[in-house]
């Protein structure tokens, strides 16, 4: 029994991707699991749907953390490209 049962959950599901990651390549490795360590950011949201095994929000934690990433390289773009036209 531990102090934490969701954060158990959320541990296990992590852990079962582990696998998954062993496969890739090391670049895309060491891509994933930095991924997978972000998803202790949305524990609440990953645990609010309430399954032993969240592997949907889990996904969806992972898809929220790209969209993220992507819009704040296309916000550093834009800049980059307003920086050049003057």
């Amino acid at each position: 029994m531990t102090l934490f049962p969701k954060d158990d959950i959320l541990s296990s599901e992590i852990e079962s991707w582990k696998g998954f990651a062993e496969c890739l390549q090391p670049t895309d490795r060491e891509v994933f699991l930095k991924m997978l360590e972000k998803l202790h950011d949305y524990s609440a949201a990953i645990n609010a749907k309430a399954e032993p095994f969240p592997s949907e929000p889990v996904i969806m934690a992972l898809l929220l953390e790209q969209h993220k990433l992507i819009r704040w390289l296309k916000s550093k773009l834009s800049g980059s490209e307003q920086n050049d036209r003057k």
